[in-house]
């Protein structure tokens, strides 16, 4: 599943003004991702790739990395400059970094 030439990155390491592919299903979705994040699930992405944000790097998430991986594997191999987020959503909580619900208010991983 998993290439060596797959390009990644660790959660700890997304720019804090990065753009966000989160991949994970709806209610993951609500109960916590990153702030400011996009949320297209895996299912979705190929009907909904215009809405991939462009202007920069996607960081693709899910909950591990094994579904961003995929997913970041089928963005680039359609001209997208893309990057797979290691360790997935738990590992951006770990980091410390923010993780909110879908009012906005603080979230956690599921």
């Amino acid at each position: 599943m998993f290439h060596s030439d797959l390009p990644a990155v660790d959660a700890a390491a997304v720019p804090a003004d990065a753009i966000v592919l989160d991949v994970r299903e709806n209610e993951e979705w609500a109960a916590g991702h990153a702030d400011g994040a996009v949320h297209i699930p895996m299912g979705e992405v190929v009907s909904r790739i215009g809405e991939v944000p462009d202007g920069g790097r996607v960081h693709v998430v899910c909950r591990v990395g094994g579904r961003s991986a995929q997913v970041a594997q089928y963005l680039i191999a359609q001209g997208v400059d893309a990057v797979n987020v290691n360790g997935g959503m738990l590992d951006w909580e770990a980091a410390g970094r923010p993780v909110v619900d879908s009012s906005g208010e603080s979230g956690f991983v599921l």
